[in-house]
C-alpha cells in the first residue's frame, strides 16, 4: 500500500520564500500527502500566499508559538501521515517525481524506518550552488550521526510512528537531536541514491553558529560520549575551515 505522507512547513514572515516551496510541492506528481503549513502569526501575507496556494492537500495552522522547534511540535502533533518531511520555506523538492520516488522506496523495502539521500544547496531562484558540506553516506546507522549532521533534515523521511518531539531546550539543534532520536528507534535506513531535496542557501545564516556548534558538541557528547567527541572535534576542525570557505563563494 502507498504510504501517505505528513509534508510540514514551519513559517513566519516568509511571503518572499514560500511561493517557491509551495510550488514545488503543488508539482509533486504523488498525491498522497497531507501539507501542514505551520505559520507563527506572520505579519507579512505569509498567511494569505499559504491560503491562495491553490493546493488541496494543505491545511494551514496560525498561532503565535515558542520559536522554531517548537512549531515543528505542533505540527507533528498534527501529523496523521505515516512518513513525516520537514520542507521549510525556501526549500524545495528536486524534481517534480520526488516524493513517488520516495514511495516507491518505502513500498519496495517494506515501509523502513527511515528514507534519506542528498541535498543540493541553492539559491533564491533555484539555481544550484554547491553540494552540501557534508555527503548523505550510502549506510546510515546511529554512529553515522557522531560525524555530524550527515544527512540534511529536509532529506531524512521519518515513520511517523519513531519520530519523538523535539527538544525545545535546543534553540539551535533540536534538528540534530532529533535524528538521532529517530535512528535510535528505526529497525534499518534506506539510502536514494540521488538528491531529494533542495535546501535554500540563505539558511545557512552565521549570526547563530557558535551557539549551534556549542549545542551540538554536547549533544553529541550526550549520545557518543565526552572524550570520543573532543578528539572527533580535532578532525572536524579542516573541515569546518572548508565549509566556510565554501559559504563565503554564497554572498
Amino acid at each position: 500500500m502507498t504510504p501517505l505522507f505528513t509534508i510540514i512547513t514551519v513559517t513566519y514572515n516568509a511571503a518572499s520564500t514560500l511561493p517557491s516551496t509551495l510550488e514545488s510541492i503543488r508539482r509533486q506528481t504523488c498525491r498522497l500527502f497531507e501539507h501542514i503549513i505551520q505559520d507563527g502569526a506572520s505579519t507579512d501575507g505569509t498567511y494569505d500566499i499559504a491560503r491562495k496556494c491553490g493546493i488541496q492537500e494543505t491545511r494551514i495552522i496560525s498561532r503565535p508559538d515558542h520559536g522554531l522547534y517548537d512549531a515543528m511540535n505542533m505540527a507533528l502533533a498534527e501529523a496523521q501521515g505515516d512518513y513525516v518531511i520537514f520542507l521549510n520555506a525556501g526549500d524545495r523538492f528536486h524534481t517534480d517525481d520526488t516524493l513517488q520516488k520516495i514511495a516507491d522506496t518505502i513500498m519496495d523495502n517494506n515501509y523502513p524506518g527511515i528514507v534519506y539521500g542528498q541535498t543540493d544547496i541553492v539559491d533564491i531562484t533555484g539555481k544550484r550552488l554547491a553540494d552540501r558540506h557534508l555527503l548523505a553516506p550510502e549506510k546510515l546507522t546511529l554512529q553515522s550521526f557522531a560525524e555530524g549532521m550527515v544527512v540534511c533534515h529536509q532529506s531524512f523521511v521519518a515513520l511517523r510512528r519513531i519520530t519523538p518531539q523535539f527538544n525545545c531546550r535546543y534553540r539551535y539543534s533540536a534538528d540534530y537531536d532529533w535524528c538521532i532520536q529517530c535512528l535510535q528507534h528505526s529497525h534499518y535506513n534506506i539510502y536514494i541514491d540521488g538528491t531529494l531535496t533542495d535546501y535554500l542557501s540563505e539558511g545557512m545564516t552565521t549570526s547563530n553558529r557558535y551557539s549551534s556548534l556549542k549545542e551540538r558538541f554536547f549533544i553529541m557528547c550526550r549520545y557518543y560520549g565526552k572524550w570520543p567527541t573532543i578528539k572527533r572535534h580535532l578532525r572536524f576542525i579542516p573541515r569546518f575551515l572548508k565549509r566556510r570557505q565554501i559559504e563565503k563563494t554564497f554572498k
